[in-house]
């Protein structure tokens, strides 16, 4: 009665008009809606119940590496190859078959997604671009047929630039999940990672993986004397748990919280001398992964979506609304989640076993962040120096530029530059005409064809089913002229057949957001059930299973004290910083407050219907090739 009292006094105005306590008071209920009416299973059968009395004991003390018995009583639930579940009742959620190729996805790339100019996200550094895709290994991966392909039609784009080819791209099918006998429900796909937030990015889901990382002694993980990881032979790339789609940004993050469980382990040692080489790996993994939840949580996320209401919220979601000081003085406050957070509360899954969903994956595309080229500094001078495309710090060659960097300088140079905006038209080049297996792929491409491939509902429709109202015109989806009738062309001036990542690029941002309100609300869900479902984050988040240190150790740190304690030389980068993945501190040597003769480039660039003036210095990625890019130079 009171919320629907509330939703009749507040009408249709979205929770970002409102003022802070009736936003907060939205959002909650936004929540709370989406938790009883937006979880849905797909496992056939369920998931088996057993007597939790009669688990191993050293289950309840730390994490398997494959995700089971997180859930004592499921010992199945979130563990690796479990299926994705939905956020849509499973009648909305049946691939497309007809409309599989309508518009050809390569055709939507190439009209909406290609970047011209690079547009950056000025309230960020690209260590966030770096940090999301460390998170994503994390979480998800999909399994891929080996022998069913789709076949997407090369466009009079790709013919032209092809003479005698017909420009086609084949694209491996997600393979289902083998269904029961007599199953009448749409398929489901497989997670190879564990569901839960358990760092298996940096540690991996199984024996074989892990014990290639660990030295065995002591509980420490390889890695060199100079702080780079070991480079596997096999690969030409480093030595980790998951290494998809690698990039130097991703051997920095590996890199350094590797260190971290290592300093962990020393740290534990010393307080704890008796413990073996196995209790001290599994009790540093338990602490690691909950740093990096509090670093996504706490600094990531506000910076990301840089509303005041979201970093007051992400605050009350961890350690509640009185903080974590009162918590301490009276304990019992802790297993509230309100008044204490998510932390430390009572474990719940709500209406649904907990899983990773298509639509959370479908939310996290965020390739735009990621710029085509890249300018390395010295964090001691700023001096330039060297210049990357991407192919130049991705794959097999991303370890010829880590060795010739230092650690330091590439951190400084992620921190004074800019990502891109999460928009349309700022899409990388390179990810669009990418080399597999000696065959030419677009990303932008497959991001449209999965969502339509696995049953992800068209933009709209995905509205409605978050009980959000559709957009009316293509005037309400979009705020830029040019791009609203590109849209209306490619869609045949049918709002209804819009994709969803199309939408979510173009629709209009509230303050301070980096990524669109309707992705927010699958992100409001998501984001707090990873924590709630997870009893090593809730219920088991004691010291009794993490010890008294460890509670502690996750309560002092962060990314920032992670990056001065691990990289001293950032110190005067880091000075003032609030937020780890907000631009840093320029050094003197290029600030143009040094009276140093500085080279300025107006970079003409549309964010919705503003256009933005940006100097180079600021963090901006340089490219050559965008129309009337270079103007001046003082």
């Amino acid at each position: 009665m009171l919320g629907k009292l509330f939703d009749r006094l507040l009408g249709a105005r979205p929770w970002y008009r409102l003022p802070g306590l009736l936003a907060a008071l939205k959002i909650i209920r936004i929540r709370n809606e989406l938790r009883k009416r937006s979880l849905h299973d797909t496992e056939e059968p369920p998931f088996e119940k057993v007597d939790p009395a009669a688990a191993d004991p050293k289950y309840r003390q730390e994490r398997t590496l494959d995700g089971t018995y997180n859930d004592l009583a499921y010992p199945r639930m979130g563990s690796a190859g479990t299926r994705f579940g939905r956020n849509f009742a499973l009648e909305h959620t049946r691939p497309e078959t007809a409309t599989l190729l309508d518009p050809n996805p390569r055709e939507v790339s190439q009209t909406l997604m290609t970047r011209h100019a690079f547009q950056p996200a000025t309230s960020l550094n690209l260590m966030a671009a770096s940090w999301i895709q460390f998170m994503v290994h994390d979480w998800f991966v999909h399994e891929q047929s080996d022998s069913e392909h789709i076949e997407v039609p090369g466009t009079p784009r790709d013919r032209s630039g092809d003479p005698g080819g017909d420009g086609a791209m084949r694209v491996r099918r997600t393979r289902p999940d083998p269904a029961p006998p007599g199953s009448t429900r749409p398929p489901a796909y497989r997670n190879l990672n564990p569901h839960w937030w358990d760092g298996s990015q940096i540690y991996g889901c199984d024996v074989a993986t892990a014990s290639r990382l660990r030295t065995f002694q002591d509980g420490r993980l390889r890695i060199r004397d100079d702080g780079l990881l070991f480079v596997d032979e096999a690969t030409g790339i480093d030595l980790a748990g998951v290494t998809d789609n690698w990039w130097i940004g991703l051997s920095m993050l590996h890199a350094l919280f590797t260190r971290e469980h290592n300093a962990i382990c020393d740290r534990l040692k010393s307080l704890h001398p008796g413990w073996s080489d196995d209790a001290l790996y599994a009790k540093a993994r338990l602490i690691n992964a909950a740093l990096m939840a509090k670093i996504h949580t706490l600094e990531w996320t506000p910076a990301i979506l840089a509303h005041p209401y979201v970093k007051v919220g992400m605050n009350v979601q961890w350690s509640g609304l009185l903080g974590e000081r009162i918590q301490d003085l009276f304990k019992p406050l802790n297993r509230s989640e309100s008044l204490g957070g998510i932390i430390g509360s009572e474990t719940d899954h709500y209406t649904a076993p907990y899983s990773m969903t298509e639509e959370f994956v479908a939310i996290y595309r965020m390739h735009p962040l990621m710029p085509d080229e890249f300018v390395f500094r010295s964090a001691a001078t700023g001096e330039v120096l060297a210049r990357y495309s991407l192919p130049e710090v991705a794959g097999r060659n991303s370890r010829a530029v880590l060795e010739r960097h230092s650690m330091t300088d590439l951190f400084y140079s992620f921190g004074v530059s800019h990502p891109g905006a999460i928009r349309l038209h700022n899409y990388p080049r390179h990810l669009q005409t990418l080399e597999r297996d000696g065959k030419r792929i677009d990303l932008a491409m497959m991001d449209i064809l999965r969502d339509r491939e696995r049953g992800v509902p068209r933009y709209n429709q995905f509205r409605r089913l978050l009980r959000k109202e559709p957009v009316t015109s293509f005037e309400e989806l979009c705020d830029n002229p040019e791009w609203r009738e590109e849209i209306r062309a490619l869609y045949g001036n049918d709002i209804e057949r819009v994709d969803l990542m199309v939408g979510l690029y173009a629709e209009p941002l509230p303050e301070g957001f980096g990524f669109s309100e309707t992705a927010f609300r699958v992100f409001l869900l998501m984001a707090g059930r990873r924590l709630k479902s997870d009893r090593f984050f809730a219920s088991d988040h004691t010291p009794e299973v993490y010890t008294r240190e460890g509670i502690d150790y996750i309560g002092e740190n962060g990314m920032l004290s992670l990056l001065r304690r691990h990289l001293p030389s950032l110190a005067p980068a880091l000075r003032g910083v609030d937020n780890p993945f907000a631009p840093w501190r320029a050094v003197a040597g290029h600030s143009p407050s040094s009276g140093h003769i500085m080279r300025f480039i107006n970079t003409f660039t549309h964010s919705g219907s503003r256009t933005t003036v940006m100097p180079a210095e600021a963090g901006i990625q340089e490219t050559g090739e965008s129309p009337g890019y270079l103007l001046s130079q003082v």
